[in-house]
C-alpha cells in the first residue's frame, strides 16, 4: 500500500511518500513560502532531487503539485488513484484522541474544538486536512496525533496542583507532545535490545530546538516533561523549560512588558538564546563554548544539568529501566551533551562508553560503558515513519 504522510503548517507542506508496510520511501520534500511571491518545492527521490521555483497561491496549489510530482518520472505512482492512504501529522488532540484515527467529519470538527489548546499548530494542520480529502476524494485519510502517545499517563502525572474546575472545566493538564518521536524510538529501542516493547522500560530523550523526555513503561508513556504547552520542562532553543510563574507577574510590572510580550519572550527568546545571548543553535553554543565564551559556557551547563535531572526524575517513576534513548538533532549529534547529560549518574545505572559516544552522530548506536546496567542508545527519530506506521495499520484494520 502506498502511503502519503503529509505535515500542514501555515505556509509549508512536508511529505513523505512510503510503500508499507515495507516502509520503502519513494520520495520525499517540502513546499515552501505557501502564499508568498517567493515559494519554491524541493522534491527528492532514491536517485534525484529537484529544486523549482513556483509560486503557490494556497495549500490545495502546492498538494496539487506535489502530487504531480508524485506521478512524474520517479515519483513511484502512474495515477494518483494508487494512493492506498494520507498520514496527516496533527499536534494537539486534547483528551479526544488517544490513537490514530480514520478522519471524518465529527473527526474534523473534534480537532477544530482543540484549536484553543494548540492555536498556532492545529489550524494549519486542519487545512492540510481539508485539502487533502478535497483532491484525493474515497482515499482513507488517518490523524496521528502528537499528543495521542501520552494519553496513557494517569491522572497523578498530568493534574496540576490547581484549582480541580481549571481541569474539569477548561482541561488544564499536561498533554505532552513529540508523542510521534517518543514512540518510534521507543519501538525502535525495544528491537536493539531483543526484547518485546511490552517487557522493556526505557526514558527517551528527544533533544532538538524543542525538547522533551518521556518515561515509557511497556510502551506506554507514563510521564512527560512538556505540559499543558511545549513551554514546560527541559531547556530548549528559544524556550525556558521550568520556571517560577511568579516571574510573570513581576515582569508584569514593568511597564515595557505586557502579556504579548512576555509570551513572546518565553516562546522565541528564551532557553538557549536567552541564555548565550547570541544563538539557539546547540553546534555554535558549543563552538563558543569552547572558544571561552562564558555565557554560552553556561547555557551548554544548564541545559544539560535540566536533562541529568530529568533523567533522574524518570529513572523515579520507572524504578528500573532498561534503556535510556538520544534522538532529535542535538541527541543524535552532540557528544558533548550526552556525555555531561550522564555524568555523574553511575550510581543510577548510567555510563557512556566515550570512545563508542564519540563514534555515533547521526547513527544508531549503542555508547554504554560495559559498568552501565540500563543499554544508553543513540536512535535517529523518524517520525514520518511513525505516522505512515500508524496510518497503515489503521486502514488495514
Amino acid at each position: 500500500m502506498k502511503i502519503l504522510v503529509i505535515n500542514a503548517g501555515s505556509s509549508s507542506i512536508k511529505y513523505k511518500f512510503f510503500e508499507m508496510p515495507e516502509r520503502v520511501v519513494l520520495a520525499s520534500g517540502v513546499c515552501e513560502k505557501i502564499g508568498e511571491a517567493s515559494g519554491r518545492i524541493t522534491h527528492r527521490t532514491a536517485d534525484r532531487k529537484t529544486v523549482s521555483e513556483q509560486v503557490f497561491p494556497d495549500h490545495a496549489a502546492a498538494l496539487d503539485k506535489i502530487l504531480a510530482l508524485l506521478t512524474g518520472d520517479g515519483g513511484g505512482l502512474t495515477d494518483k488513484d494508487e494512493i492506498g492512504g494520507v498520514g496527516h501529522r496533527l499536534v494537539h488532540g486534547g483528551e479526544s484522541f488517544s490513537a490514530p484515527v480514520l478522519i471524518n467529519d465529527e473527526v474534523v470538527e473534534a480537532v477544530r474544538a482543540n484549536i484553543p489548546l494548540a492555536p498556532l499548530h492545529n489550524p494549519p494542520n486542519l487545512l492540510g486536512v481539508e485539502v487533502a480529502r478535497r483532491l484525493l476524494p474515497g482515499v482513507p485519510q488517518v490523524g496521528v496525533f502528537d499528543t495521542a502517545f501520552h494519553q496513557t499517563i494517569q491522572p497523578h502525572a498530568y493534574l496540576y496542583a490547581l484549582p480541580y474546575r481549571l481541569y474539569s472545566e477548561g482541561r488544564v493538564r499536561r498533554y505532552g507532545f513529540h508523542g510521534t518521536s517518543h514512540a518510534y524510538v521507543s519501538r525502535r529501542a525495544a528491537e536493539m535490545l531483543g526484547q518485546a516493547l511490552s517487557q522493556v522500560n526505557v526514558i527517551t530523550c528527544h533533544l532538538g530546538n524543542g525538547a522533551s523526555m518521556t518515561a515509557i513503561r511497556g510502551g506506554k508513556s507514563v510521564d512527560t516533561s512538556m505540559g499543558f504547552t511545549p513551554l514546560e520542562g527541559l531547556v530548549m532553543g528559544t524556550r525556558p523549560g521550568d520556571f517560577d510563574p511568579a516571574i510573570i507577574f513581576h515582569l508584569l510590572g514593568n511597564p515595557e512588558m505586557d502579556t504579548e510580550r512576555i509570551n513572546r519572550m518565553l516562546n522565541k527568546e528564551s532557553g538557549l538564546l536567552g541564555l548565550s545571548g547570541k544563538t539557539n543553535d546547540m553546534r555554535e553554543i558549543e563552538s563558543l563554548a569552547a572558544g571561552g565564551d562564558e555565557q554560552a559556557r553556561l547555557a551548554l551547563e544548564v541545559y544539560c544539568y535540566r536533562v541529568r535531572k530529568y533523567i533522574g526524575a524518570m529513572t523515579a517513576v520507572l524504578g528500573h529501566v532498561d534503556a535510556l534513548v538520544f534522538t532529535a538533532g542535538i541527541g543524535e549529534n552532540s557528544l558533548t551533551v550526552r556525555s555531561k547529560s550522564v555524568f555523574g549518574l553511575g550510581e543510577l545505572g548510567y555510563a557512556i562508553d566515550p570512545e563508542k559516544n564519540a563514534a555515533a552522530r547521526g547513527i544508531e548506536a549503542d555508547i554504554s560503558a560495559s559498568s552501565s546496567r540500563a543499554r544508553i542508545l543513540v536512535i535517529p527519530t523518524d517520525e514520518e515513519v511513525e505516522i505512515a506506521v500508524q496510518t497503515y495499520k489503521t486502514i488495514a484494520g
